[in-house]
């Protein structure tokens, strides 16, 4: 038995330049195999009829009762001013109607929180139970 140890010259120092992709090829294909088996079982679920949603904006009811707040915090009764003790008044003799009326609060983007507070305190005291905010819908698209 003789074993070739390469040449006494020692030219056999070349570099191999090519790369066995063998190894690679069989991780892929076993890669491929466990998604191809494990997919299905993920994606199999109960099937249900998920509700749909429409954003569609809030229209003020005429019974509706609008409170506004202005910057300075004064407050308006369907575009009338009232001071606190004749919101509380008008709130109370609104509060023992059937149906209740909801009451929507629509303060200016600058008011001072205290003065929205206020306003949703009296409400409470009155027993308003349903009170709102009425915001500018977002843009389009954004």
């Amino acid at each position: 038995m003789a074993m070739s140890m390469g040449s006494p010259d020692g030219d056999d120092d070349d570099v191999i330049a090519s790369i066995n992709t063998t190894p690679l090829v069989d991780v892929m294909l076993v890669l491929l195999i466990i998604f191809l088996i494990t997919i299905p079982v993920v994606t199999h679920t109960v099937p249900v009829k998920l509700p749909s949603e429409v954003n569609q904006p809030y229209k003020t009811k005429p019974e509706n009762i609008n409170i506004a707040i202005d910057r300075e915090g004064q407050a308006f009764w369907n575009e009338k001013p009232v001071d606190q003790k004749e919101l509380l008044t008008r709130l109370k003799t609104v509060s023992v109607q059937k149906p209740q009326p909801e009451v929507h609060i629509r303060g200016d983007q600058n008011v001072r929180y205290e003065f929205v507070g206020r306003v949703i305190l009296t409400a409470q005291r009155a027993g308003i139970a349903k009170v709102g905010f009425i915001t500018e819908p977002p843009a389009r698209g954004g």
